[in-house]
Protein backbone atom coordinates (compact mmCIF):
# COMPACT_ATOMS: atom_id res chain seq x y z
CA UNK A 1 0.00 0.00 0.00
CA UNK A 2 1.15 3.55 -0.78
CA UNK A 3 0.93 6.45 1.16
CA UNK A 4 0.97 10.31 -0.05
CA UNK A 5 -0.04 12.99 1.28
CA UNK A 6 -0.77 15.87 -1.13
CA UNK A 7 0.72 19.39 -0.36
CA UNK A 8 -2.90 20.23 1.40
CA UNK A 9 -3.27 17.34 3.59
CA UNK A 10 0.65 17.59 4.82
CA UNK A 11 0.04 21.46 5.34
CA UNK A 12 -2.94 21.06 7.59
CA UNK A 13 -1.49 18.09 9.53
CA UNK A 14 1.32 20.59 10.49
CA UNK A 15 -0.89 22.97 10.76
CA UNK A 16 -2.75 21.14 13.55
CA UNK A 17 0.54 20.17 15.07
CA UNK A 18 1.60 23.44 15.36
CA UNK A 19 -1.73 24.46 16.79
CA UNK A 20 -1.74 22.60 19.71
CA UNK A 21 1.70 21.89 20.34
CA UNK A 22 2.82 25.48 20.23
CA UNK A 23 -0.28 27.83 20.24
CA UNK A 24 0.18 28.82 16.82
CA UNK A 25 -2.72 30.76 15.37
CA UNK A 26 -2.66 30.27 11.24
CA UNK A 27 -1.31 33.51 10.75
CA UNK A 28 1.75 31.99 12.68
CA UNK A 29 2.19 29.20 11.01
CA UNK A 30 1.93 30.20 8.19
CA UNK A 31 4.77 32.73 8.51
CA UNK A 32 6.89 30.13 9.93
CA UNK A 33 9.60 27.97 7.30
CA UNK A 34 9.46 24.49 7.53
CA UNK A 35 13.27 24.66 10.07
CA UNK A 36 11.12 26.88 12.30
CA UNK A 37 8.56 24.56 13.01
CA UNK A 38 10.82 21.70 13.17
CA UNK A 39 12.86 24.00 15.78
CA UNK A 40 9.69 25.07 17.59
CA UNK A 41 9.09 21.69 17.68
CA UNK A 42 12.28 20.28 19.02
CA UNK A 43 12.67 18.00 16.04
CA UNK A 44 15.86 19.89 14.66
CA UNK A 45 18.78 17.18 14.13
CA UNK A 46 22.48 18.88 14.04
CA UNK A 47 23.67 15.55 13.75
CA UNK A 48 21.53 14.00 11.15
CA UNK A 49 23.53 13.25 8.33
CA UNK A 50 22.49 15.08 4.79
CA UNK A 51 20.92 13.02 2.19
CA UNK A 52 23.71 11.45 -0.49
CA UNK A 53 23.56 9.95 -3.88
CA UNK A 54 23.46 6.41 -3.05
CA UNK A 55 20.37 7.70 -0.50
CA UNK A 56 18.42 9.59 -3.02
CA UNK A 57 18.79 6.72 -5.71
CA UNK A 58 17.33 4.00 -2.56
CA UNK A 59 14.68 6.51 -2.06
CA UNK A 60 13.57 7.12 -5.48
CA UNK A 61 13.23 3.20 -5.68
CA UNK A 62 11.28 2.75 -2.78
CA UNK A 63 8.88 5.62 -3.37
CA UNK A 64 8.60 5.92 -7.14
CA UNK A 65 6.37 8.58 -8.78
CA UNK A 66 4.47 6.47 -10.76
CA UNK A 67 6.29 8.00 -14.54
Amino acid sequence: MTFALTFAAAALQAARVASAALGWRPAEFWLATPAELRTALGLDDADAVPADGAMLTRLMEAFPDGR
